[in-house]
C-alpha cells in the first residue's frame, strides 16, 4: 500500500510541475515572458488549468499527509511517549583526572589513563 501511494505522490509531483510550468506568466520577474501571446492565452483554458493546480497540489498534499501517516506505522505519535532508555542518575560519568600536581606532565608518559603519548620523532 506503501508504495502504491507514493507511486501516486511521485506522479502528482510531476504534473503538478508541468502544470505550473504551463501557465501564462502573470509578469513581475523583470520582464521575462508573460508577453500578449503564449502557449496558453485563452481565459478559459488559464482557468481550467488553474483548477488543475488546485486539484494537483490538494492531491499532492493528501497523499503526503496518507505517507505520513502510514511511515508512523503504530508507533509512538510523540517523543514523549516513548519510554527512557536510562535514567540520567544511573548513567556512568567519565573519571576525571587525579590533581596530583600535575605528575608525569612532561615525560611522556600518561598521568591518569593507559593512552600512551606520542614520542618525539628521533634525529
Amino acid at each position: 500500500m506503501l508504495t502504491i501511494v507514493l507511486m501516486i505522490h511521485l506522479l502528482l509531483a510531476v504534473f503538478l510541475i508541468a502544470v505550473v510550468l504551463l501557465q501564462r506568466s502573470e509578469g513581475g520577474a523583470l520582464g521575462i515572458g508573460g508577453g500578449g501571446g503564449g502557449l496558453v492565452s485563452a481565459r478559459g483554458a488559464a482557468t481550467a488549468l488553474t483548477k488543475l493546480t488546485w486539484a494537483l497540489a490538494i492531491g499532492f498534499i493528501i497523499t503526503s499527509l496518507a505517507l505520513t501517516m502510514m511511515a508512523a506505522g503504530g508507533g509512538p505519535v510523540s517523543i514523549f511517549d516513548q519510554p527512557g532508555e536510562a535514567d540520567p542518575a544511573s548513567i556512568p560519568l567519565p573519571s576525571l583526572p587525579s590533581s596530583d600536581g600535575g605528575a608525569g606532565a612532561g615525560t611522556g608518559t600518561p598521568s591518569g589513563g593507559d593512552i600512551p603519548l606520542p614520542s618525539a620523532p628521533e634525529e
